[in-house]
């Protein structure tokens, strides 16, 4: 397993709230919830539609901030920092993936995993280099020209974690990632996951497929906004 420098703890989450509108018309997506998520860790987010579910991942992933209390990323306060700081947090220690892919239509495969290597500052040489290696690492090394367009559901969503996995972040959130494609090219890409966090990387994954979440030994179920947390082996 890959050491992270960010010590044993990747969130702690205490009392986390977030509304949307004022007065009559507010609603309160998370109803103070707490909880630690532990580097390296596999974790599933199950619940209904409107449960809180898109919306923790978004706090997580330094997206979207709390409306009241507090979450600390590899041990760092992160709410207080400014948006270039949050900014280069994510580009650095979290990948995404998710359910529509995200990808830019009209440029290459190699080109869409490059993007956050760009924004790291990273030599055009070096990017292509990473890239391609990445695009290896989840069978695509015959598709790299490749426009999405060109490509199947599966395939764009390899390029999705290739991307996700380009600066080796410390944890790859993933909202509904085989929610758009079969169940055999879903299982493949669980797999990669798999493989991803048994390499050291934690993966936070958002399903409503059962058989996905029953298979993930810790489980933060949203119910209403409110959090129930489901341990099956500790």
């Amino acid at each position: 397993m890959v050491e992270n420098p960010l010590g044993p703890a990747l969130f702690e989450a205490t009392e986390l709230r977030k509304a949307y509108g004022k007065g009559e018309n507010q609603i309160c997506a998370l109803k103070g919830v707490t909880f630690t998520i532990e580097s390296g860790s596999f974790v599933a987010v199950t619940g209904p539609s409107g449960s809180g579910k898109s919306t923790l991942l978004g706090v997580l992933g330094l997206l979207s901030r709390p409306s009241n209390g507090s979450l600390k990323f590899g041990g760092q306060a992160v709410l207080a920092l400014d948006h270039a700081a949050l900014a280069r947090l994510r580009n650095e220690e979290i990948g995404f993936v998710f359910q529509s892919f995200q990808l830019l239509p009209r440029v290459s495969a190699m080109e869409n995993v490059e993007l956050p290597l760009v924004y790291s500052g990273v030599s055009g040489s070096e990017r292509r280099r990473r890239a391609e290696a990445a695009l290896v690492t989840v069978g695509l090394a015959e598709r790299l020209s490749h426009l999405p367009s060109q490509l199947s559901g599966g395939e764009q969503q390899r390029i999705a974690i290739a991307r996700a996995m380009i600066n080796n972040p410390s944890v790859i959130l993933a909202d509904e990632p085989t929610g758009a494609l079969d169940s055999r090219t879903g299982e493949d890409i669980l797999a990669l996951l798999w493989e991803l966090n048994a390499q050291g990387t934690a993966v936070v994954i958002i399903t409503h497929n059962n058989a996905i979440a029953e298979s993930i030994d810790i489980n933060l179920m949203m119910t209403d906004g409110m959090m129930s947390v489901v341990q099956r082996n500790p």
